[in-house]
């Protein structure tokens, strides 16, 4: 059984994004590459984003943490809140920075979506190889004896880990899939935000990109170190139904909307509403 549902998990975490990416092209008549840039801002965002919190964050964090300063639940808020703030800078400026000047003809909420797919797609695949990963070396090694391969006491420390995974229940097989799920929706919220900078010309929709995607990040870490992964999936999924909310509720300024519907009844391609 749980060769399944492993397996139906790392599936879905590939198929996911790259059905509803078509989806979306097909039904819409959007630019594919749009997807690809999204997904592109992204591996972008972790190139940077890595470096800073192996280098730089996460060792201020330990200092931090050893000098007793701080209680380590204080510890703990202060970290939530600066990795979520260097997530939500980067991630958001370059998403900016893709829209103003990379794709300067994507100005239809649709395309916004679709960006914002393959941001969060990105991210799903990335996870989705390292469970595949994590599940052919588990498969691998289950029947092996490991005391051949590594020191004793690493061997039971992986025999262990080995019996954890292979005793899980069925659906904790499957919350990577769910949680990519709640952060793609997450991401195509932020993507309609950033959007409505060039809507709406106004600065104040980067900030609250960068406010949400924060809040989002700081709440993910402090929940998980808290309590575990169930709350912050289920946390991930209050804010997937605040984004959802957010996607429906921002409308595009009447300007757009007229010129959208005649060029649609000119039985011109959506995408092409406005250059």
């Amino acid at each position: 059984m749980l060769y399944i549902t492993y397996s139906i998990d790392f599936l879905l975490l590939f198929s996911i994004p790259i059905a509803l990416g078509v989806f979306l092209v097909r039904k819409f008549y959007l630019e594919g590459r749009w997807w690809w840039i999204g997904a592109i801002v992204y591996i972008i965002s972790q190139i940077i984003l890595l470096p800073l919190e192996n280098y730089f964050i996460n060792p201020f964090l330990n200092n931090l943490s050893y000098s007793g300063v701080l209680p380590s639940l204080g510890v703990l808020i202060i970290g939530g809140l600066i990795l979520g703030l260097s997530t939500g800078v980067c991630e958001e400026l370059l998403r900016y920075s893709m829209f103003r000047w990379w794709t300067k003809d994507a100005r239809t909420l649709e395309s916004g979506i679709l960006l914002g797919l393959g941001h969060g797609g990105a991210a799903s695949i990335f996870l989705g190889f390292l469970v595949l990963y994590n599940f052919l070396n588990m498969a691998m090694y289950r029947n092996i004896d490991l005391t051949t391969l590594v020191p004793v006491n690493q061997a039971q420390m992986l025999q262990t880990q080995i019996a954890a995974f292979w005793s899980a229940p069925w659906y904790y097989t499957l919350r990577e899939v769910i949680e990519q799920i709640f952060m793609l929706t997450i991401q195509i919220g932020l993507a309609i935000m950033i959007l409505q900078t060039f809507f709406r010309k106004h600065w104040h929709w980067v900030l609250l990109a960068i406010g949400y995607h924060t809040t989002v990040e700081a709440a993910r870490i402090i929940t998980l170190n808290l309590s575990n992964e169930y709350y912050m999936i289920g946390v991930l999924g209050i804010f997937a139904i605040i984004s959802v909310g957010i996607i429906l509720t921002i409308q595009r300024p009447k300007i757009f909307a007229d010129i959208s519907s005649s060029d649609q009844g000119q039985s011109t391609r959506p995408d092409q509403a406005i250059k």
